[in-house]
């Protein structure tokens, strides 16, 4: 049995609040690392309240949420089929923490209706009859809290091109996703046992803030596998400054092209090379001939350098 929480009356506040108690669909494809946006660690950070739960409040989020009522109507034009809302956070009834947003339940059907808006330049991601991986595990989530048959998924890509797809309930998957989740959340939300770090922007300021001061009289022995990962990360660098040189020679090739030009076309490409005026506060300037108020306005900070080098 399916329970349930209302969202009739729940402010958007509210709801967010809600979704850090468990995991959603939308959680799915990253806890399986299939979102291109967030990785495992920064969802680790948000559901132990180390990190603010991300609104995604940026215009896309926005105008997605302002369409989804036009996307569900446009549904029930194309299909024939009725829609209606379902104001309440589903939960798995073995799982509380796994958790269901659904979009729209089709009418006397075992089926839900997801709805999307992609921008134009996804559109290659709708062309075939399969739909994105992160996409296709969320709403196998979603079969999978609700017990239904079935997803119908409906897109408006670009605002003028509208598609819909069926997807048929794959329990292997869904038992697949589930084992996933139910790990993720019972061995590394309730123990706050960190998953693997990545190179996220997260994951470097959880080690600065966790690790913000070092002892200078503390040296340890690195594990023999480390080796490798230092040979590893030399090499990354070294080739990372080779790639820099050649890219800076492409743009110095281009620059001395457009010489007092502003902008270069050639075929679909547009190159700027812009005049950009900005006001800053010259240090030097300010010691030499306001010495009491640079020390005034002076703040001491502090951070650790890491850098490797061999030794003898």
């Amino acid at each position: 049995m399916v329970q349930a929480v209302s969202t009739k009356d729940m402010s958007r506040e509210e709801w967010l609040q809600e979704r850090t108690k468990g995991i959603g669909g939308s959680d799915a494809s990253i806890i399986l690392g299939l979102n291109k946006y967030k990785t495992p660690f920064e969802l680790w950070l948000e559901k132990t309240g180390q990190t603010e739960m991300e609104d995604s409040a940026g215009e896309a989020a926005y105008f997605g949420n302002v369409l989804e009522e036009l996307v569900a109507k446009e549904f029930e034009i194309r299909t024939g089929k009725k829609v209606r809302k379902r104001n309440a956070i589903l939960q798995h009834s073995d799982h509380p923490f796994i958790m269901a947003n659904i979009d729209r339940k089709v009418v006397g059907e075992s089926a839900v209706l997801e709805c999307k808006t992609a921008s134009a330049y996804l559109a290659k991601d709708w062309e075939s009859d399969e739909i994105p991986e992160s996409y296709l595990v969320q709403v196998q989530h979603y079969l999978g809290v609700t017990g239904y048959d079935k997803a119908y998924m409906a897109v408006l890509i670009g605002g003028q091109r509208f598609v819909w797809k069926e997807i048929e309930r794959d329990q292997e998957l869904i038992d697949l996703i589930f084992e996933a989740e139910v790990h993720f959340w019972t061995h590394h939300v309730e123990n706050k046992v960190a998953p693997a770090l990545d190179g996220s922007s997260a994951a470097e300021k959880f080690l600065r803030e966790r690790y913000d001061k070092g002892d200078a009289d503390k040296s340890i022995d690195l594990g023999h596998a480390y080796k490798g990962k230092i040979e590893q990360y030399r090499e990354l660098k070294n080739s990372i400054k080779q790639l820099e040189e050649q890219k800076k020679l492409l743009e110095n090739e281009m620059k001395y092209e457009l010489k007092e030009a502003e902008t270069g076309i050639v075929h679909n490409y547009q190159v700027n090379w812009k005049t950009i005026t900005a006001n800053r506060v010259d240090s030097k300037a300010l010691k030499e001939k306001f010495p009491d108020v640079y020390r005034q306005v002076m703040k001491e900070s502090s951070y650790r350098k890491f850098d490797i080098k061999e030794i003898d």
